[in-house]
Formats: C-alpha cells, sequence, structure tokens
C-alpha cells in the first residue's frame, strides 16, 4: 500500500514594518536614543530660555506661560499645540528611555563573565559622567516627576494657583530644601548632558577625529548653559533677586 506523505509546510514568515525592525537592532537602538536625546535637548533648551523671563519680573513671565497654553490661536483651539509638543516629548522620552535600558541590558549579556575580569584601571578609564548615566537618568526621572508635581498639577506646591506661573516658581524655590533639591538634579542633568551630547555624535556615526575637540567643547558647554541657567532661578530667588 503507498502512502502519501504531505510535504511540511513552513510557517510564513511573519515580517515587521522597518521602523520596528530597525529599532530592535543595535544600531536602531543607538540612532532611536540619539534623535530622540537631540529632541529632548532642544526641549532642555527652550525651557531654560523661556524660564529666564523670570527675570524680567511678573507680569512678563505670566504672560509668556498664557503664550504656551495659546499657542496656534486662531487656527488650533487652545492648548491644542502645547499637548502636540507635549505628546511628541513623551514618546521622545519613553523612546529614549527604553532604548537606554535596553542597550544597557545587551551590553551586560554581551560582556557575560567578561566584568570578573575588569581591572581598576579600565573602571577609572571611564569618564565620570559615563560611569555615573544610569544613576543621573534615574535622578533626573525622580526630579521630572516632582517639577510636574510641583509647577504644573500644583499638589506639591504651597498655595498653587493655575495661572499664575510667577507665583508658584517663586512660593516653591523660597524652600530650602526644593532649592537643594534643584541645585543637585540640575548638577546631575549636566553630568547627563554632557555625555550624552558627545555620545549623539557617535551614534549617529559622526565620529571623525578631527572633529573631536569640537564635540567635546560643545558637549561642555552645552551642559554648562543649561546648569548654570536653570540653577540660577531657585539662587536668585533665595537670595531676594527675583520673587520680591
Amino acid at each position: 500500500m503507498n502512502t502519501q506523505v504531505s510535504p511540511l509546510r513552513k510557517k510564513p514568515v511573519r515580517t515587521l514594518a522597518w521602523p520596528i525592525a530597525f529599532y530592535r537592532t543595535s544600531v536602531g537602538k543607538k540612532y532611536a536614543m540619539a534623535i530622540s536625546g537631540v529632541v529632548l535637548m532642544g526641549f532642555i533648551l527652550s525651557h531654560m530660555a523661556g524660564n529666564l523671563k523670570m527675570y524680567l519680573g511678573e507680569e512678563t513671565f505670566n504672560h509668556y506661560a498664557e503664550f504656551l497654553r495659546e499657542m496656534g490661536e486662531p487656527l488650533l483651539p487652545r492648548t491644542v499645540l502645547l499637548w502636540a509638543v507635549r505628546s511628541v516629548l513623551i514618546v521622545a522620552f519613553i523612546v529614549h528611555f527604553h532604548a537606554a535600558y535596553a542597550l544597557t541590558i545587551q551590553n551586560r549579556r554581551a560582556r557575560g563573565s567578561k566584568n570578573a575580569y575588569q581591572s581598576p584601571r579600565d573602571y577609572i578609564a571611564a569618564s565620570f559622567a559615563s560611569r555615573t548615566m544610569r544613576w543621573g537618568g534615574i535622578i533626573i526621572f525622580l526630579f521630572l516627576f516632582w517639577h510636574l508635581a510641583d509647577l504644573t498639577w500644583g499638589f506639591a506646591n504651597p498655595g498653587f494657583e493655575r495661572g499664575e506661573a510667577y507665583r508658584n516658581v517663586t512660593a516653591s524655590l523660597q524652600r530650602v530644601p526644593v532649592t537643594v533639591l534643584y541645585v543637585v538634579a540640575n548638577i546631575a542633568l549636566g553630568f547627563h548632558l554632557a555625555h550624552g551630547a558627545w555620545s549623539i555624535f557617535q551614534s549617529l556615526g559622526i565620529n571623525n577625529p578631527k572633529y573631536n575637540s569640537a564635540r567635546r567643547w560643545f558637549a561642555r558647554g552645552f551642559a554648562a548653559l543649561i546648569v548654570v541657567g536653570n540653577v540660577s532661578f531657585p539662587i536668585a530667588i533665595q537670595l531676594g533677586i527675583v520673587g520680591n
């Protein structure tokens, strides 16, 4: 009796969309982390620059805060454009965090037991900013939650008044522990930016030794600008330069 065996049919291979497939690679994650980092750096710079209006007085600063809510009017309803910007920032933050976490896990698995043979000299050779990127990221994340609770949601701010941005900022930063928190968090942000701004070029393949000096100065200069600008606000309020 002849029995015919039907050939085994291979299950069709499910192909992923190109962006997802690319992101699953190490190179894709590095690109995603770099591009999302550029978006976040742009926001950090513009946020700091906008807050400099604190030095122009209460009316100017409150007008600026209201302008952010009215962007796009009358073409768009109030706060729609603001929420569009916030949505882009939220996506960039999630992508940046996930890519950094995934690359860290991937690097640990790749090294395996090699860590047991890492010499003290190898550890010292890594820059301080590079070695503290993970903890710096955690500090920044916790500070971001506090910052929103303090000045956006308002439940961590004494006598929070919606729409009174100048009053809310000065009332918050008049508290010494909050000033210390802001200074420490921004120093952590500075280290994070210094290493991140340097690494962005490498992640995007822009890594020519001729430009390394310029990259280094850009990274340090950008980080210093953000730290000095942001730290100046709580210090100015504590000294009575702003808020009186």
